[in-house]
């Protein structure tokens, strides 16, 4: 049985990748969709055209993500497609943010979107493919941002590091960083969307056009997917400063 794997499936870019992903897959015979919010995900999955799973988990819970492996060691399916969207985000000074947030924000952005792609390839063949949900913030760091865009940087490393040594398997690891994007995400983050600057709001892309980019980076298997000019501008430059400091190194 092929199966197609997306974490964070019960809003914002979880969802819509499931959305899309439900009518561009041609050889997954179902749809597993992972989060917390049972509710939301089964009326996700009612909505699909594809045999869809809901499967309520704590990404951040060790016996849960036990419980996961059993499951998946039971079926031995074959995932076609990883795509880890499970995510979140605290905005402000480092200083004044709690323990249980930067806890919370290592744990989910790093500790289990790793312990997921480990748990997952011994089940991927050549051809599969893994969907990093990374961000713009990836490439500096940012004041009243440091643990999320810190723990996104570790989402892009990894990612294309991981994508180097998969290479010969014929499997392919895209780390999507877009900026910023219109889901539930941002009024979490920051508390409420007023307190979201201009510039941001400015540059500010759609789900919609963050996952359709993605899905066809990835089918290319690019290992980099940007939607929106002013981030991949930030990219280049970035690229180009890594560049001219190697030759000094």
């Amino acid at each position: 049985m092929n199966i197609a794997i997306i974490t964070g499936a019960s809003s914002g870019m979880g969802m819509e990748f499931a959305r899309q992903l439900d009518h561009k897959l041609r050889k997954t015979n179902e749809i597993w969709l992972l989060a917390r919010r049972k509710e939301t995900m089964e009326e996700l999955a009612r909505s699909m055209r594809t045999k869809t799973r809901a499967i309520v988990i704590d990404m951040t819970s060790e016996k849960e993500m036990n419980q996961f492996a059993e499951v998946l060691s039971i079926g031995k399916p074959r995932i076609t497609v990883l795509v880890n969207c499970a995510g979140v985000g605290t905005h402000g000074e480092f200083t004044k943010l709690s323990n249980e947030n930067m806890a919370e924000m290592i744990h989910l952005n790093i500790e289990a979107l790793t312990a997921m792609t480990k748990l997952c390839l011994p089940y991927m063949r050549k051809g599969s493919r893994i969907v990093q949900f990374a961000s713009g913030a990836a490439f500096v760091p940012q004041a009243a941002f440091a643990v999320y865009a810190a723990s996104k940087s570790y989402v892009y490393s990894f990612s294309r590091a991981l994508g180097a040594e998969l290479s010969g398997r014929g499997i392919s690891v895209t780390a999507v960083c877009p900026g910023p994007v219109n889901t539930p995400f941002l009024e979490h983050a920051y508390g409420s969307t007023s307190h979201i600057n201009r510039l941001r709001k400015l540059t500010m892309v759609k789900t919609e056009c963050v996952v359709s980019k993605a899905i066809e980076d990835c089918k290319m298997g690019k290992s980099v997917s940007i939607c929106g000019l002013p981030v991949k501008i930030l990219y280049l430059a970035t690229q180009s400063i890594q560049n001219l400091l190697q030759k000094f190194v």
